[in-house]
């Protein structure tokens, strides 16, 4: 009897251990109307969901994204600032399609002019902004492809500053991912903006077409889309308890569609999934044996900080493994490659990154190097 309770109770003991080491079953992603789509945790790029994400489309007004990221990347450089005044051309106050309802011949500020574009969606706005930053909107557009370009965004290419239909201005849902997240990182400051719920001007008040910001509080920006050809858009953006995931969802049938659908996916990902920060950029990981340098030892980490994406509950599964080089000798520059970080789980790789050297460190004098290469010499 003895025996049998203590036979079960090892076997119950093994079982618990398997069970324990076994991956979290997630169910699959919602089925989502649209003709293309993506979801992406903001810090660790990882994807949560695709459907045809490399496909090219047109953006509509999602152009407006970009539109906003160049205008912001000259903010930033000192080359405009939010006081300059814009003159409104015949063609900006001309453009068709959804309006600040700027006027001709009028001077507007940029930072008007880009609540405008941001918060109503105005196509007149955006042209306005093109001309004043570029000359002509063609210009504008040849910087709008330079940013891409510099971004990652390989499937994209812009011909206008408002997503107005043209054959050749096209996109995915990819590309679209890059842009939104890098112009949350690159721009705080102005990113606010999306957030907004409306703005007045000329006597008019206009709201933001992003319904999700109404509907759900975590939601704090981004574009809305439509044409015909494109069907409606959202690119959207929503951080919950210090997780933040990104959505584009493109070619749906309505402006209701749109939002739902990108709920649909938000609630999802937050569900079953969870972000964490693991190591931070530029703080020490280890101390390393350094050779006929300087000094004896270097401090080695990481570039930017590593943050994975996992199911929910596996945090204490996590597997950090730390290889650096066997020997380093000085002259060491920050940021030369030493060796790697890798993050399993569940004894599969899902993270890994370059381990750098975090400081400069110059060759030794001549005894140093005498007596570092006698002590290399018995290794």
């Amino acid at each position: 009897m003895q025996f049998t309770v203590a036979v079960a109770i090892l076997i119950n003991f093994f079982l618990i251990q398997f069970a324990t080491a076994l991956p979290k079953v997630i169910p699959k992603a919602p089925a989502v109307g649209a003709s293309s789509y993506i979801m992406v945790d903001y810090d660790s790029g990882k994807i949560l969901a695709e459907l045809n994400a490399d496909m090219k489309v047109e953006p509509a007004s999602i152009t407006k994204l970009m539109t906003a990221f160049v205008i912001f990347h000259e903010l930033q450089q000192g080359n405009i600032k939010l006081t300059d005044k814009a003159n409104v051309s015949k063609k900006a106050w001309k453009t068709p399609g959804s309006r600040m309802f700027i006027e001709v011949n009028t001077k507007v500020s940029v930072e008007n002019l880009l609540k405008g574009m941001i918060i109503q969606s105005g196509n007149d706005a955006s042209v306005a902004l093109a001309e004043f930053v570029a000359g002509s909107e063609g210009a504008f557009a040849a910087l709008m492809n330079q940013h891409a370009r510099e971004l990652g965004m390989s499937n994209t290419y812009f011909v206008n500053s408002t997503g107005l239909p043209d054959e050749q201005h096209l996109t995915t849902a990819k590309d679209l991912a890059k842009l939104a997240a890098a112009l949350i990182r690159k721009f705080p400051q102005y990113y606010k903006w999306y957030s907004q719920h409306s703005f007045k001007y000329n006597d008019i008040q206009q709201y933001n077409r992003n319904a999700l910001l109404r509907l759900d509080k975590s939601v704090d920006g981004m574009k809305t889309g439509y044409t015909k050809n494109a069907g409606y858009c959202l690119v959207a953006s929503s951080k919950r308890n210090n997780m933040r995931l990104i959505t584009i969802v493109l070619g749906t049938d309505s402006a209701s569609a749109r939002t739902q659908e990108s709920m649909k996916l938000l609630n999802f990902g937050f569900r079953f999934y969870e972000t964490h920060g693991l190591f931070t950029a530029l703080e020490p990981l280890k101390t390393v044996p350094l050779y006929k340098g300087t000094v004896d030892t270097l401090n080695v980490g990481l570039k930017n900080t590593l943050y994975v994406t996992i199911p929910r509950g596996d945090y204490k599964d996590l597997e950090p493994v730390i290889n650096i080089k066997e020997i380093i000798q000085a002259p060491v520059a920050a940021g030369d490659v030493l060796g790697e970080v890798t993050v399993n789980l569940y004894g599969q790789p899902i993270a890994n990154v370059p381990v750098v050297a975090l400081q400069d460190v110059g060759e030794g004098n001549l005894w140093q190097r005498i007596r570092d290469t006698a002590i290399l010499m018995t290794k």
